[in-house]
């Protein structure tokens, strides 16, 4: 990866949070609740290219009303975690499968590429100057670029103009139970993507699209919303915001695959490649409701997880539909589950060979 062209001008904080505020805060700071001192920006204008990146105090936008993005949602972000390392040090995992990712979104929505150079530079800059907000032991700092049209107009075309972003939240767990297993709710009325939309894009659009059925989630004391596809409305897709692994009795995996409709996650990625690894075979076969059903009767199924940047692998434990429910094993967490989830972490979190050249140091 080349050096980024584009110099980062730093502007002074005139306040940022004190030392003890910072420790009290770190205590526990839930998830997406709490963030960081500074924010990275940087601009896009046609004609001129990507310009003025800026690394400044965290603080609110001034928008005009007729900016595209709030008309036409021409938006798209990405998330990623930075970890300390035993040494003190910070690390990333894998961002410039993040970089290609946001591009790959950008071209489906229409917007200008940003360089991966650039993608990863502007993290590099966060994570250095908010390295204090970095927690200790299980906690990280999550990190959210994103990008949207900030063109004043109105009309329905790509946008002349673009913001980048980057801000960061320091994070504990992701889901609020304290249970060791989570509980979904199989959505049979609606569908998070179809074949030719966004499902392989990370645009904010498909996860409101999915709130609907998050609530209805909520209503029955699930989690988590999972979701089948939009044709046939048999085969599992993906959770609302995480994809979704099957452990057979034979110790082998499955997991749906990606055509276009499931967001390519990239814990996704690393867990087949950490299972290869460990030599546990992995498929990536289309899996019904049905099936997924009639294996966890018969005992087929022993484990199925969530997987993504935030939840990590958070085992599965109860599904339920409009048809019922069933539990997954005795609906705990489970032994392969765990050991492929502490693989991979020991990988981010520099407790393991870094075999695959996935993580990025930062200082």
């Amino acid at each position: 990866m080349s050096k980024t062209t584009l110099e980062f001008q730093r502007l002074p904080h005139p306040s940022p949070t004190s030392a003890t505020k910072r420790t009290e805060i770190l205590k526990d700071p839930g998830f997406g609740r709490v963030f960081s001192d500074h924010m990275v920006t940087i601009r896009y204008t046609e004609g001129k290219g990507w310009h003025s990146a800026t690394i400044g105090p965290r603080g609110p936008l001034q928008m005009d009303p007729a900016s595209a993005v709030l008309h036409y949602s021409q938006e798209i972000f990405e998330g990623l975690k930075a970890y300390r390392t035993k040494e003190g040090g910070a690390v990333m995992f894998r961002p410039g499968e993040n970089a290609r990712r946001f591009q790959r979104s950008a071209e489906r929505l229409a917007m200008p590429k940003l360089p991966e150079d650039v993608f990863v530079e502007s993290l590099n800059q966060l994570v250095n100057i908010d390295r204090d907000w970095i927690p200790d032991g299980d906690g990280s700092l999550y990190l959210r670029p994103f990008m949207f049209a900030n063109e004043v107009f109105l009309g329905v075309k790509p946008s002349s103009e673009y913001l980048y972003m980057v801000i960061a939240s320091p994070v504990g767990s992701y889901f609020k139970s304290k249970d060791s297993a989570v509980s979904v709710w199989v959505s049979q009325d609606y569908t998070r993507a179809a074949p030719g939309g966004t499902g392989a894009a990370k645009c904010g659009g498909n996860y409101a699209a999915s709130l609907t059925a998050q609530m209805e989630a909520y209503k029955h004391g699930c989690e988590q919303v999972v979701f089948l596809d939009a044709v046939e409305k048999k085969w599992i897709e993906e959770l609302g915001g995480m994809n979704v692994f099957f452990i057979m009795d034979d110790g082998s995996l499955l997991t749906p695959p990606t055509s276009g409709t499931i967001l390519e996650g990239i814990t996704r990625a690393s867990i087949i490649t950490v299972a290869k690894d460990m030599g546990i075979k992995t498929r990536e076969e289309p899996y019904s409701l049905d099936q997924w059903r009639k294996d966890a009767g018969t005992g087929r199924v022993k484990e199925s997880f969530a997987c993504g940047t935030a939840a990590v692998l958070t085992p599965i434990g109860t599904v339920k539909s409009k048809d019922g429910e069933f539990v997954i094993g005795n609906g705990q967490a489970a032994a392969q589950t765990e050991k492929l989830k502490t693989a991979l972490i020991d990988i981010q979190r520099c407790r393991a060979a870094d075999t695959h050249g996935w993580v990025h140091k930062v200082f």
